[in-house]
């Protein structure tokens, strides 16, 4: 096929802002693992499918199965879909309040629109 480009699994994106390799990366609706330190402006290789322990809000306990969202403010995963934050997969274990990590499997797909 003449015009595919790439599976998509992996994308390359500008940091919005310092990443460090493994923390989130936030471009509008694409949310995803940074595979090594960026700076701000800078193109840095981003996983958008796979399970990743990523840095959560401490103060929240996980169930299995949860929505996880991105707060791009933070670059912490959580479970609140307030709005501004970006549906990013689900917890596939238990996270205990409190905790610094949980375990997510990203969804590899971008939402709509940002969660109103």
């Amino acid at each position: 096929m003449k015009n595919f480009v790439q599976k998509g699994d992996c994308v390359t994106l500008t940091a919005g802002a310092d990443v460090l390799g493994g923390g989130l990366v936030v471009a509008g609706v694409l949310c995803g693992v940074a595979q090594h330190d960026a700076l701000a402006g800078n193109p840095v290789e981003v996983m958008l499918t796979g399970v990743y322990d990523l840095a959560k809000v401490s103060a929240q306990a996980w169930d299995e199965g949860d929505a996880i969202y991105a707060d791009p403010a933070t670059g912490l995963a959580t479970t609140a879909s307030t709005a501004g934050n970006l549906f990013i997969g689900a917890a596939i274990a238990v996270a205990i309040n409190p905790s610094a990590t949980g375990t997510v499997r990203l969804n590899g797909s971008a939402p709509e629109a940002v969660t109103a």
